[in-house]
């Protein structure tokens, strides 16, 4: 099956309001900056989609990627471990004003709820928030003399992740620490819509180095010139 598509805008044009939206990328690293502000864009031009929770490593930074979104309106609930970063006006004056709710999630256990919905585990049990305001009203459970808190699966309608490689079929490989949550949102989401640097025919990538199996793939867009949100931020990049 030929999972590419010929735009940005008809691989995002399903993604309704209210939809649970998993975003890759640890800061700008593998963060799908094109099909974000492909989002941004239409919103802007429909009013569609907003109300979304977002779930991502931080909340965005200046007014590019995430904080666009968040900026514009989109955006109901971020779920994510740093919603702070060098500049998060965006995300902080909506949060202040009430206009966007946050869950916030260690990192470690942000990552490790993503690969359980991924994995069709409902719950896990970590120590990572035991006595902190982060572990009221969840289940304790003391194990071998510890406390560890009850952590539920994080599972979404669609993913928006960034690849270096992608077969017609949707093998991926990524490049370097731009992988982060990637693989891990590709398998917790209904719909999986990537970005990747080349598409190349099915065995041009040798099936020892795919690290996201086609399985897990819907859409495929090939943005060979992808940009990068710090360099974004140098440049004064303004939505």
């Amino acid at each position: 099956m030929d999972k590419v598509c010929p735009t940005i805008e008809e691989a995002i044009a399903d993604i309704e309001d209210g939809m649970a939206v998993m975003i890759g990328g640890f800061g700008g690293s593998g963060a799908p900056i094109e099909l974000i502000h492909a989002l941004v864009d239409r919103y802007k031009k429909t009013g569609s989609p907003g109300s979304l929770t977002v779930i991502n490593n931080n909340a965005g930074n200046g007014k590019i990627g995430i904080a666009a979104m968040i900026d514009a309106g989109m955006v109901a609930k971020m779920v994510c471990s740093f919603p702070r970063s060098s500049d998060p006006r965006a995300f902080t004056d909506r949060y202040l004003a009430g206009k966007i709710g946050l869950e916030l999630v260690p990192q470690g256990t942000l990552a490790e709820r993503i690969r359980a919905g991924g994995a069709g585990i409902p719950a896990f049990y970590t120590p990572s928030t035991y006595g902190t305001q982060l572990s009221e009203g969840k289940p304790i459970a003391e194990f071998d003399g510890r406390h560890y808190v009850q952590e539920r699966w994080l599972k979404a309608d669609v993913a928006l992740i960034k690849a270096e490689l992608a077969d017609r079929r949707g093998n991926l490989t990524y490049r370097k620490a731009a992988r982060n949550f990637s693989p891990l949102m590709a398998t917790a989401a209904k719909v999986t819509i990537v970005q990747a640097r080349k598409v190349v025919e099915p065995g041009g990538i040798e099936p020892e180095h795919v690290i996201t199996p086609g399985i897990f793939v819907n859409r495929i867009v090939e943005v060979a010139d992808a940009k990068q949100e710090e360099a974004l931020l140098r440049e004064g990049a303004d939505t």
